[in-house]
């Protein structure tokens, strides 16, 4: 069945890129009613935004997305993946600012809240987006693929000069609370010669060493090191399911990127979408629901971060 929290989350911080204060108020919703977030700070004119792929503005460090009266909502992916990773199929986010606050830079402070508030069973079933031709697109930087698969599973691949990142590929199947055990704490992380730059974009302007892993050639500079000796590969993976989660439904099928990011994450679902025969969507019997990224996840198998 579909599913929601028990009861509402509140989550203080700041933006990553503007540097804002910002409260976001996770809260439970009925069946059928999806992803939504509300802009609280706007008293005037629509105010909510679907979590959903035709709303996301492509855009490369962030997946941003907007509502027809131009009302936005950005850097969604981390806790979209904690939505999609804990099984939460519905939920009302209020948020009173333009962008989700970005804790310690991974997906683990959302999961860790969702886990312990508890999920609520709601009386509709759960709807998956199976896969059932290969769709795929390609920059001149890389390219993303989705392929039919029995259960949800993704392949990354990364290539960065600097020495404590490098070339980095993992594979996992997103079963089993594999994205909990595996993913979930994982950092959003850059190079020291971007951070100027971004910088005098008007962007990272709330990045630290606390929220985001630091690296300059082979060194990292966030305080404790790595997580992970491939951290990198493991949050673009991250990175990837919450961008997938912006179909709408759990995807049955094999996600492939290299040196894929949220532009070219959303590219690949317009594709699927306006494919012909590309997929279809169906009920989950209880088998088929047993392979969805949500079920068999346990609080227990936290990372000791969170």
């Amino acid at each position: 069945m579909q599913t929601t929290l028990k009861t509402p989350v509140t989550f203080d911080g700041f933006g990553l890129h503007s540097g804002r204060k910002a409260r976001m108020v996770v809260r439970p919703a009925v069946a059928e009613h999806g992803i939504w977030f509300k802009r609280v700070d706007i008293e005037v004119g629509d105010t909510l935004v679907p979590a959903r792929w035709d709303a996301a503005e492509r855009t490369p460090l962030c997946t941003r997305i907007v509502n027809r009266a131009g009302v936005s909502v950005s850097t969604i992916e981390h806790v979209m993946a904690g939505l999609a990773g804990c099984g939460i199929h519905n939920a009302l986010i209020e948020i009173d600012g333009p962008e989700v606050p970005i804790l310690d830079g991974s997906a683990a402070p959302f999961v860790k809240a969702f886990l312990e508030r508890g999920l609520r069973s709601l009386n509709a079933p759960v709807r998956a987006i199976e896969v059932t031709r290969t769709v795929s697109v390609e920059t001149p930087n890389g390219w993303a693929r989705l392929e039919p698969a029995r259960t949800p599973s993704m392949e990354f691949h990364i290539d960065f000069e600097d020495a404590a990142i490098g070339a980095q590929t993992k594979s996992l199947t997103l079963t089993n609370g594999a994205f909990v055990r595996e993913l979930c704490d994982s950092r959003t992380f850059c190079r020291l010669s971007d951070v100027e730059a971004m910088q005098a974009q008007g962007l990272a302007l709330g990045g630290t060493y606390e929220n985001a892993v630091v690296v300059d050639g082979d060194r990292v500079l966030s305080p404790g090191g790595l997580r992970h000796a491939d951290e990198a590969v493991r949050h673009k993976m991250l990175d990837a399911l919450g961008d997938l989660a912006l179909a709408g439904a759990p995807i049955l099928g094999h996600y492939t990127g290299v040196r894929a990011g949220h532009s070219m994450t959303n590219m690949l679902l317009e594709a699927l979408f306006t494919t012909d025969g590309a997929y279809r969507m169906g009920m989950c019997d209880p088998v088929t629901r047993s392979y969805l990224p949500g079920a068999g996840v346990a609080l227990a198998e936290m990372p000791a971060v969170a």
